[in-house]
């Protein structure tokens, strides 16, 4: 054993011994007390939760961001309590505190673990400096529908991706040392499926067969259990008929003996009293029964636990060995962050974060987050050498607290650096900005102002359209049956085009939205996202050239709603579509004979295809794939496959490509993905160089979950692409051969 293991393993035997000791004094009430967690969000937080505290019937509190008031919380739970147990204070710091980072969503789109890291740990600092020292972040359900709301909470579509960007971020909020100052517990959520939310409607059943819910949507939380993740949270959603907060098989099967997770599970707000609702049981009783016995430690903002814990155990149906290990999972975790050691915060630490260092790494998060997505006749970027005046309409070119998207409780708006601010910060005096709002907000109806903003568009040399979806209209409880531009938006766009100018639109939404009605009357598309305190500045700088685009899209883009959920690595069925045998609805002659004969999997009115794929993101500069070269054309369990390609800048600007790596599993235990997302590296190639980019395949990367719902490594034919998007051509065939 290494010094540094031995180390640890000494480390964490210490902290066990503390725990029991601990454990071994505690009355029931305090156990109790330890499993519930309040809201003090009040501004009399102490005068209502003094007494409580005191006696030891709160473990934890909630959305309460005064150091002070936290401070005088702690000191009674710590100096005037029995046992003088510190609290976790929690609170949603999702992409950012004062500072607010792109949305999840837009930060996925970076493709950049190391900006999600750098996010996370601006906002670790600046949450730690008001108290908090426990975020229900990162949000890692895989999310297939943008009519979702809470999409925008997300990290995309794909498991991978979402693995990798998830496991980032808890290291970003974490750090290397939970109980170092400035870092604070993550907490993964919501545990597990909540994405495959019937419909896209919040908080409805999800329905996801076993072999599809290990192969897809437990694939990050894996990952974030593997990266130490101190926390998970239960999902609010009934899944295959049980909801989570009751569900064994997910807290105590799969996250406590298959993966072996000593932290604290969390249920979702009041979640557990909500299990009546579902029609689970009959009541908070049952419901806290249920609850506890899934192996749900502590109840957020319910009272079940409170109320009825104690009568359970006294009637034999809770064993205290159920009580023991909910709260030893709940003081470890205290104990982890050092909360016994260091339970108050200097009320002043918040005033001595580098203001400008946080809102340098924002504006990177955004310059990456942005992906580009149509540029025809290489309208952008914009030239102040070329074009004397530009127009900026649009509710959103002017929009500090909509910009920084869902979830921003703490954001400082004045932070904000908006479109109309960036750009003009950017061009001074050399470009005239005719600014016109056109619509009071993206969900007016009114086209009032629209010959307004047709003529500003008429008397200037470029159109700057900023469309999209206030903040308010995704996140939580905000999902949407027509993810089209809301409002009178797209008939904004015709009108704009009319005044003949080249037309770009910079679109900011918390969800992927289905643009097929208006993308032929742009010239060019820029998709940001919410971006952010800098989005603006950011935006500015790739508007006029000063970095190129380089954001990938993390979801599929469909042309019409219709077509959800569209994803990438969706199964071959046995009638896969192809554009031979694709026939469009205004294709068929009429009086045709209905038949079946030739038919395959897709739509008569919108095809088969994405409006944009998976993957996709284009930039100013124009990148060539070529030579692909394996190591081996046969590996063995336990080996890896190298994988070379030449990627080629032939532009003349400077940019980041996103190089990524799919696989094919053509024949397997059960159906495989048409693609899966295995490896990709984000790297910058200058004008005229050819960069060669090694990427590494091992034998765990083709592992999946089986018939018998076991993990499997099956000899077999792969096939393997290397490209900028999910439908990268540039291929090779590879064999593994042998048995794991």
């Amino acid at each position: 054993m290494s010094e540094a293991a031995a180390n640890s393993t000494h480390r964490s035997a210490a902290l066990e011994s503390r725990l029991a000791e601990l454990l071994g004094r505690m009355t029931l009430a305090e156990k109790i007390g330890q499993m519930n967690q309040v809201n003090a969000g009040d501004c009399r937080a102490v005068d209502v939760l003094a007494g409580p505290v005191r006696e030891g019937q709160v473990g934890s509190v909630l959305n309460q961001v005064d150091p002070r008031t936290v401070n005088e919380l702690q000191r009674i739970a710590v100096e005037e309590s029995r046992l003088g147990i510190p609290l976790l204070v929690g609170r949603d710091v999702i992409h950012g505190f004062t500072t607010v980072m792109p949305i999840p969503l837009g930060q996925a789109a970076t493709w950049n673990p190391g900006v999600v890291r750098a996010g996370a740990r601006v906002a670790a600092l600046e949450a730690a400096a008001a108290g908090v020292n426990w975020t229900f972040a990162p949000m890692i359900d895989i999310a297939r529908d943008p009519r979702w709301g809470r999409i925008a909470e997300s990290l995309g579509e794909d498991p991978f991706l979402a693995s990798c960007l998830g496991a980032a971020m808890v290291q970003g909020f974490q750090g290397d040392d939970p109980a170092a100052p400035g870092a604070i517990a993550a907490c993964a959520k919501h545990f597990a499926g909540y994405g495959a939310a019937e419909s896209g409607r919040d908080y409805t059943a999800t329905n996801i067969p076993e072999n599809e819910l290990r192969n897809v949507y437990l694939r990050p939380f894996k990952a974030a259990a593997d990266a130490g993740v101190l926390t998970f949270m239960a999902s609010f959603s009934d899944l295959d008929g049980v909801p989570a907060s009751a569900n064994a098989f997910l807290m105590r099967q799969v996250l406590r003996d298959e993966w072996g997770f000593d932290g604290t599970v969390v249920s979702d707000w009041d979640s557990v009293r909500q299990l009546a609702v579902h029609g689970l049981t009959s009541g908070d009783r049952d419901s806290a029964f249920e609850a506890a016995m899934a192996g749900v430690d502590m109840e957020m903002a319910g009272g079940a636990y409170r109320d009825h814990l104690a009568g359970l155990v006294a009637e034999g149906r809770v064993p205290i060995s159920v009580i023991d290990s909910a709260v030893a999972n709940i003081l470890r975790v205290k104990f982890r962050l050092g909360l016994f050691e260091r339970p108050y915060v200097d009320p002043g630490r918040l005033q001595v974060i580098d203001r400008n260092e946080t809102l340098r790494t924002a504006r990177t998060a955004a310059l990456q987050s942005v992906v580009l997505l149509k540029n025809e006749g290489g309208v952008l970027p914009l030239s102040a050498e070329r074009i004397s005046s530009v127009a900026v309409i649009g509710p959103l070119a002017d929009a500090p607290r909509d910009q920084l998207g869902t979830w921003v409780f703490d954001g400082d708006a004045s932070l904000s650096v908006t479109c109309l601010q960036g750009i003009r910060e950017l061009v001074g005096d050399s470009v005239t900005v005719h600014h016109v709002p056109a619509m009071e907000t993206s969900r007016s109806r009114s086209t009032d102002l629209f010959e307004e903003a047709v003529a500003a568009a008429r008397r200037s040399d470029a159109v700057l359209l900023f469309l999209g979806e206030e903040a308010i209209l995704s996140g939580e409880a905000h999902s949407r049956a027509d993810i089209g531009l809301p409002g009178a938006q797209a008939e904004l766009v015709r009108r704009v085009r009319e005044a003949g100018r080249p037309v770009v639109a910079v679109i900011m939404a918390g969800r992927p939205l289905a643009l097929g009605g208006v993308v032929d009357d742009l010239d060019a598309l820029l998709f940001a996202w919410h971006p952010g305190s800098m989005g603006g500045a950011a935006i500015a700088d790739l508007l006029f050239g000063l970095e190129s685009p380089s954001g990938k899209l993390p979801a599929t883009f469909p042309r019409v709603v219709g077509q959800i959920p569209i994803y990438y690595n969706q199964k071959n069925t046995g009638k896969p579509p192809t554009p031979e045998t694709t026939v469009l609805i205004d294709d068929i002659p009429v009086g045709a004979v209905q038949t079946s004969v030739g038919n395959t999997a897709y739509h008569l009115d919108a095809g088969y295809r994405p409006l944009f794929p998976f993957g996709f993101g284009l930039s100013y500069a124009r990148f060539s794939y070529a030579g692909l070269r394996l190591d081996a054309t046969e590996i063995r369990p336990g080996e890896s496959l190298h994988i070379s390609v030449d990627v080629s800048n032939d532009g003349a600007m400077a940019a980041d490509e996103v190089v990524q790596l799919y696989v094919r599993d053509v024949v397997g235990n059960v159906t495989r993905p048409v693609r899966e997302l295995k490896a990709f590296q984000r790297v910058r190639v200058q004008p005229g160089e050819t960069l060669t980019v090694e990427l590494r395949l091992h034998t765990d990367d083709l592992a999946f979950f089986g018939r018998n719902n076991r993990l499997i490594v099956e000899p077999g034919e792969f096939h393997l692409w290397v490209g900028g998007s999910s439908e990268a051509d540039l291929g090779a065939v590879f064999r593994l051969v042998g048995s794991d």
